[in-house]
């Protein structure tokens, strides 16, 4: 008699067999080229998320991240982010603020600083922005522009214009116009002075509102790493030798992040400090540092700070 096995029904494949599993990963929207592009990449790398190179791809996967970037024209990426396209998208402030689109800005980046500004010809001195009543702007940035307006009750009739806006005033196409600045130097080339500044913008990092559970995993990784970066370029690590008289004293000027390191040194009645400062009170601490009686000061960049 012949012997007979069986059959599991569920066991159809082996594990070999098995489909792979999808790995979910954080869309990041990236300007393709630009002013912006490059401190994007930098940051990003700077995150250690390594983007292989070829830009001129549409979308890249990186290898030591689950990610992939999107590379997009800058007035897209607000759309894109808001329909669920890419999660995040690196893109300006005054771009986020004109297109209006449902998104959140999560953090300011620092980089690509720019003012979007009224310039006026070099002959028009107005005294007050009232005096704009009743003239023609030209300008790329009509929600903008329309939004201040109406919030200092200025009447102004704006020509929405795609590029050269600065020329708009020289060919008679209006008296005024509302354009970004950075060094000025093409508002001077075409005889126009910055007049009043609308929006300070730089970049910044947006999202949208639906982000699965593991996107928002890996979002959060991100933002940690942003933040350890930003808060390490703001800040430097300082070495000194003081005295130990003066240590308390000393040690008032350099609170660090939670305390200063005190070393005894091998010369007596010595100590070695180490701490942080911000780079916004550089100077003013290293002064108060050198009344105080510290020699030796060594100032150290800091590539990341993690708390």
């Amino acid at each position: 008699m012949k012997a007979t096995t069986k059959r599991n029904p569920k066991a159809t494949l082996s594990t070999s067999q098995e489909a792979p599993r999808k790995v979910e990963k954080l869309r990041i929207a990236v300007q393709k080229s630009g002013r912006l592009n490059e401190g994007s990449m930098k940051l990003l790398k700077e995150c250690g998320i390594d983007v292989p190179a070829g830009n001129n791809q549409l979308k890249i996967s990186v290898d030591n991240f689950d990610a992939e970037i999107l590379f997009l024209r800058d007035d897209d990426i607000p759309e894109y982010v808001q329909d669920g396209v890419a999660d995040i998208g690196f893109v300006g402030e005054n771009v986020v603020l004109e297109k209006n689109k449902d998104t959140k800005i999560l953090e300011r980046l620092g980089y690509g600083k720019c003012r979007l500004s009224i310039a006026l010809p070099k002959g028009k001195k107005p005294k007050s922005i009232q005096e704009l009543d009743g003239i023609k702007i030209a300008t790329s940035y009509p929600f903008i522009l329309k939004k201040w307006l109406k919030q200092n009750k200025i009447n102004a009739d704006i020509h929405v214009i795609s590029g050269s806006v600065e020329i708009a005033p020289r060919i008679g196409l209006a008296d005024a116009i509302c354009d970004l600045v950075s060094s000025g130097s093409t508002l001077f080339s075409n005889e126009l002075y910055e007049y009043q500044i609308i929006l300070k913008s730089e970049a910044v990092l947006i999202s949208g509102n639906n982000l699965s559970k593991r996107r928002q995993e890996l979002l959060d990784q991100l933002l940690f790493r942003i933040r350890s970066v930003k808060k390490a370029k703001y800040t430097k690590y300082v070495l000194l030798n003081a005295p130990n008289e003066n240590l308390e004293t000393i040690c008032k000027y350099l609170p660090g992040i939670s305390s200063p390191t005190i070393v005894p040194l091998a010369k007596e009645g010595w100590s070695s400090v180490h701490s942080v400062i911000s780079e916004n009170d550089f100077w003013n601490v290293i002064e108060k540092l050198k009344a105080a009686g510290a020699e030796g000061i060594l100032i150290l960049p800091i590539e990341k700070i993690i708390e």
